[in-house]
């Protein structure tokens, strides 16, 4: 197989690994398609919000969802921005409170069923890197390339707490340490699609990295598994 045809990168990974911002970049560099499918259950999470439901209240969740307008766009920047009912929520589903609503909704069946087809078919359409906690086990169990983003959960906390700073929403760090960690209890958990590597996944663990190192471990994975 070669880079012209259509291929899939599937990385998954904790909350705070850097799947997110790595997959942008390695997306640019390869001129795919970036698809961020946590901002995808974010948008799901802050509808749940702001209708006041319980997010692990599964029946009322799943009795909302046929009404849930979710619609992903490319700005001209090329980053993938998130509308719901026709409204930009992109900053809207990043505020800090939101992270354990789309934690939650994103543990109910019928939310993953909802969206499931949606995700695939963008798969099937063009290249695509897409990040999530289930992508390489679910998603695209077929993906060309899986890779499974780690890092110590204490060195994830301190990324997320300056991410958090730079963003205008700043936590102490012992507080995003502890809500990371019941993240990542909750993700690994959860009856449906949990948190795990998928058995044919490349893990590249980023704990002693800076950004330039990880970006290029994961290209170096991409590129062994695409080219002839």
């Amino acid at each position: 197989m070669t880079v012209s045809n259509i291929y899939s990168v599937a990385v998954d990974g904790p909350s705070g690994a850097g799947k997110s911002t790595l997959s942008k970049e390695v997306a640019k560099e390869l001129g795919i398609v970036y698809v961020d499918t946590g901002a995808i259950y974010r948008t799901i999470g802050y509808y749940i919000f702001t209708q006041g439901i319980d997010p692990k209240d599964e029946r009322a969740v799943a009795a909302v969802l046929p009404e849930v307008q979710v619609d992903m766009r490319y700005g001209a920047d090329g980053l993938q921005r998130m509308f719901l009912g026709g409204t930009d929520v992109t900053e809207k589903i990043r505020l800090p409170e939101i992270s354990m609503y789309a934690s939650a909704v994103s543990a109910i069946p019928a939310v993953r069923a909802f969206l499931l087809e949606m995700q695939r078919d963008m798969a099937r359409r063009s290249s695509v890197i897409m990040d999530g906690r289930d992508i390489g086990t679910v998603v695209l169990p077929n993906a060309q390339v899986k890779i499974f983003l780690c890092a110590d959960v204490q060195v994830r906390a301190r990324r997320r707490t300056l991410e958090l700073e730079q963003r205008g929403t700043p936590k102490p760090y012992e507080q995003v340490l502890e809500e990371m960690e019941q993240r990542d209890w909750a993700d690994s958990h959860r009856s449906a699609a949990p948190l795990r590597p998928a058995e044919d996944a490349v893990v590249v663990d980023t704990t002693n990295m800076d950004f330039a190192q990880s970006k290029d471990a994961i290209l170096q994975v991409i590129r062994r598994r695409t080219q002839p």
